[in-house]
């Protein structure tokens, strides 16, 4: 008698118009995967903020103030933000001619 293993994969099928499948297959020609790896991965980072964004944040009324609280006081300054907002952007600065 053979021992029952337990199935690791679960095969997936679907119906798609074929300028889906040739935009997906260029897709994954350019990151260098197989379609498989390429459209299984964007279903799973799709499923991932789905349930992210309909996650329910649970906290007493004392824990809401704090977090309120935190929201509303003033932010401080973060010193390598402020240096990068007053950097000249690439477009302002002179080029070697001068302009």
């Amino acid at each position: 008698m053979t021992a029952m293993t337990e199935r690791k994969d679960f095969p997936m099928s679907m119906r798609l118009p074929e300028s889906d499948v040739a935009i997906i297959d260029r897709a994954a020609r350019l990151r260098g995967r197989s379609r498989t790896d390429f459209v299984r991965d964007a279903a799973v980072r799709a499923a991932e903020d789905v349930l992210m964004d309909s996650g329910l944040v649970r906290m007493s009324a004392e824990s809401f103030e704090a977090f309120v609280s935190v929201l509303a006081a003033p932010a401080a300054p973060v010193p390598e933000l402020v240096e990068l907002v007053r950097r000249p952007a690439p477009w302002e600065m002179p080029t070697e001619d001068g302009r």
